[in-house]
């Protein structure tokens, strides 16, 4: 093997034993060993919530091992596999080990983009929520191809997702949608997504075909665990029940099952109309409002904070990138200055390049975020 090759493949593996050990393997399998022991326990589901936290994390942290563990495997074969292929000077088992190596410098980067997701709840689901901005009806429909492009982005790392909300403009489009992200890191990985999202293009809705600059907001919350609660009385809220309604005539139903709540001492407001049952759509709803509610706290909080440091730092989040399709293709990181001329798979949900910026670019401007 080249000395080259060599080197490459020695600081790689250098790389991932800095991951290992900050992910603190012998930890997490210690943690595993206890999870396992509660788990078993027979009483284990006589607390529902609880029980689901203990299986989750357990899930969570077996999985991780796993997959630290097989990298560690895989770079133990790979100079074997250069050395096999030089041997025999084969072509065909050397492109195999080149793309393996490249292979792995992706998943090992990937890997240690995670590890920099240390935050108080970047381990949790994610509530993301879209809403159209400027731009009228081309501006309903940049909200729809933003959540056509987060649930292939989704898609792509099996997190599954359930809509809970959508609210459909007249001509085209969406006025907003609210749907949650489960997997693990949600919320830690998609949080670098939250702010304006800027489309520049020929519009399709303009029968001149003139250019349109077009905006929508992303935002994105963890969800709230079980044992997290903001207090809400009863003369903070109002409920409205409504008739659940889709494009074109679909999902309508024939009963007053979706529900809006608006909680009045902030004005929030959140519906939900994915379940037929009025009490589940309540429940859902609520949910929601919950985990709005306390990111607004930990919002005024981080905003008190900040005054008393005199940071001003914060406002990251507005015009955070660009999607250029005329009269020229761009899609630009305005944070991290990462753009890409290949609109079409960017939109298609391949924004890995962006997340992995956005979360190193996140840590380096904010280092301790929690």
């Amino acid at each position: 093997m080249n000395p080259e090759l060599a080197d490459e493949i020695a600081e790689l593996s250098s790389t991932l034993a800095g991951v290992e050990s900050v992910l603190d393997l012998p930890g997490m399998r210690d943690d595993i060993s206890m999870l396992e022991s509660e788990a078993s326990a027979p009483d284990l589901w006589d607390d529902p919530a609880h029980a689901q936290q203990v299986t989750s994390k357990l899930s969570l942290l077996q999985a991780e091992v796993r997959k630290v563990s097989s990298l560690r495997e895989r770079m133990a074969d790979l100079p074997v596999m250069f050395e096999l292929a030089e041997a025999e000077d084969d072509a065909d088992t050397l492109a195999e080990a080149e793309a393996e190596l490249a292979d792995l410098h992706s998943a090992v980067a990937a890997l240690e983009v995670r590890t920099l997701l240390s935050g108080e709840y970047d381990q949790r689901d994610a509530l993301v929520t879209i809403r159209s901005g400027a731009g009228g009806v081309d501006a309903a429909d940049w909200a729809e191809m933003l959540m056509r492009m987060y649930l292939r982005y989704c898609e792509n790392k099996d997190w599954s997702v359930e809509v809970y909300d959508t609210s459909y403009a007249e001509e085209a489009g969406l006025k907003s949608a609210t749907f949650k992200v489960s997997g693990p890191y949600a919320y830690g990985t998609l949080s670098v997504e939250q702010g304006t999202h800027r489309l520049v293009r020929i519009s399709p809705f303009d029968n001149q075909a003139r250019r349109q600059t077009s905006f929508a907001e992303v935002e994105v919350i963890p969800v709230v665990e079980q044992t997290e609660s903001v207090q809400i009385a009863d003369d903070e809220l109002r409920v409205d029940v409504y008739r659940s309604s889709g494009p074109g005539g679909q999902g309508v139903n024939t009963t007053d099952s979706a529900v809006r709540l608006t909680h009045i001492p902030t004005g929030i407001v959140v519906s939900c109309q994915n379940e037929r049952s009025q009490l589940q759509n309540k429940a859902t709803a609520m949910a929601v409002l919950q985990a709005k509610l306390l990111e607004l706290r930990r919002q005024e909080e981080r905003a008190k904070i900040d005054a008393l440091k005199g940071d001003t730092a914060g406002s990251w989040g507005n015009q955070m990138r660009s999607y250029v399709l005329h009269p020229y293709q761009m899609v630009k990181d305005l944070r991290t200055e990462t753009e890409t001329g290949n609109v079409t798979a960017v939109l298609d949900g391949d924004l890995d390049a962006f997340v992995e910026a956005g979360i190193r670019w996140r840590r380096s401007s904010t280092p301790g975020r929690s």
